[in-house]
């Protein structure tokens, strides 16, 4: 085993992000390469990034510094860099790095193994970085996961909605689903391998549109639901603009159906909506997740922020309060707005730049207001029961699980749990952030 070629594979960002690291890992392994062990140093390093946040360039730039002093202790090392920012960056990455042999865009995963193996024999530089157009097509049964119970399955690829602040279309191209008896094959293979929960992945997933039938993720969800032995069945990430009563219907369905929605709000502003083109407004925001909690009262609704977007006063920030205390979100990701290259905001004027002290400071406040209605609504779940899947342990030697409604539960257990049971508990303290609970009877 020792002799084989090792890999380490360093992923930053989104689910999506992930999986196209586990995608790379089972190309490599079906060539023969072998994950190198923790402190272990790796024959080929593959920087896995993601462009979203401010700074994201400067992160691998600075990776790869460290990484140019180990080529030249060990001139066979292959560095290759994937992802969000290769596909930005491009021949940059080249230039600025040459000890660098490849960079692969987010629509070439497949061809990872080609690369090393290419970088390896003929030791020349490598770009790809072409975004397909077509469905697209995984080798799925080639992918390593990283749990043995819990797996991601991308439905549908890139984004068409063009946010101004948002690198995504950018980074990943147009939308395309892939067809649904792919991914009913693919879900099918996992749970005969003994995984669980299946997360449907998509930058817009609710924008998905099987390329065969039409059908909507509403349509998937409830199909994709009835494949034998799922237990748990999740979507990530949907937008306002697509949210359809086909959708709801398939939410509140039950089942193994999780009662949760992640809906990015970005701001409760309708002046900053529009200048986001986000194309809804704080009412029809409101109103989509009414529909859904008339449908099912119990569902969890998580939502993201961006604070400080160009030209956010404090009237502006104080409607995104508004929305926040309205919409009594389980949890909320807020973000202070960074400009990423090539969006339609990073053009405009500095004249519109919030400052930092100030988007910080309003930044503490809705985190401030978020946690004190998040101990609110967790406290409210005091005495109820739910069915939590084991993912660990904590530091403080407790079973530690996800709900249906992902809020995390801390589980005094009556028995010794390993990852991947599901037990039924009691929660028996609501916290900011998470939950306490014991075994129920």
């Amino acid at each position: 085993m020792s002799g084989l070629p090792s890999y380490r594979v360093e992923t930053w960002g989104c689910q999506m992000n992930v999986l196209d690291g586990e995608r790379m890992a089972g190309q490599l392994e079906r060539r023969g390469y072998r994950a190198a062990g923790e402190g272990q140093a790796a024959d080929v390093v593959i920087l896995n990034t993601c462009a979203v946040r401010e700074k994201a360039e400067a992160k691998v730039y600075s990776a790869l510094g460290v990484l140019g002093r180990r080529k030249q202790e060990n001139p066979d090392l292959v560095i290759g860099v994937t992802g969000c920012v290769a596909q930005v960056e491009g021949s940059e990455i080249l230039e600025r790095a040459p000890w660098v042999d490849f960079v692969l865009g987010t629509g070439n995963v497949e061809k990872i193994g080609e690369l090393v193996e290419q970088a390896r024999a003929e030791r020349r530089h490598v770009l790809s970085l072409e975004l397909p157009v077509e469905s697209p097509v995984y080798q799925f049964r080639e992918i390593t996961r990283g749990s043995s119970f819990q797996a991601y399955v991308t439905v549908i690829e890139g984004c068409s909605q063009f946010c101004t602040f948002c690198i995504v279309p950018f980074t990943r191209g147009r939308e395309r689903s892939r067809r649904s008896s792919e991914i009913f094959e693919e879900v099918g293979s996992l749970v005969l391998r003994g995984f669980s929960e299946v997360t449907l992945l998509g930058q817009t997933v609710n924008a998905y549109r099987d390329p065969e039938e039409g059908f909507g993720l509403g349509e998937l969800l409830r199909r994709t639901a009835r494949i034998p032995g799922l237990r748990r069945l999740r979507f990530l990430t949907s937008h306002p603009r697509f949210v359809d009563d086909s959708m709801i219907d398939a939410l509140a369905s039950g089942g193994n159906v999780a009662p949760y929605l992640h809906l990015p709000a970005q701001s409760g502003s309708d002046r900053v909506l529009y200048r986001m083109k986000r194309r809804y407004t704080a009412v029809d925001y409101l109103d989509r997740i009414g529909r859904a909690r008339a449908a099912l009262p119990d569902v969890a609704i998580s939502s993201d922020f961006i604070v400080g977007f160009p030209g956010e006063d404090e009237e502006d920030f104080q409607a995104t309060l508004d929305l926040v205390r309205a919409a009594r979100f389980s949890n909320l990701f807020a973000f202070r707005y960074s400009p990423r290259p090539g969006t339609a905001s990073a053009r405009w004027g500095k004249d519109t730049s919030v400052p930092d002290g100030v988007a910080a400071e309003r930044l503490a406040r809705l985190l401030d207001l978020q946690t004190e209605l998040q101990r609110e609504t967790n406290r409210a779940l005091e005495g109820r029961e739910f069915e939590v899947l084991v993912e660990g342990t904590d530091r403080e030697g407790r079973t530690r699980g996800r709900t249906p409604c992902n809020r995390i539960a801390h589980v005094t257990a009556a028995r010794p749990a390993t990852p991947g049971d599901y037990l039924r508990v009691r929660i028996t303290r609501g916290l900011p952030n998470s939950l306490l609970a014991e075994t129920a009877a």
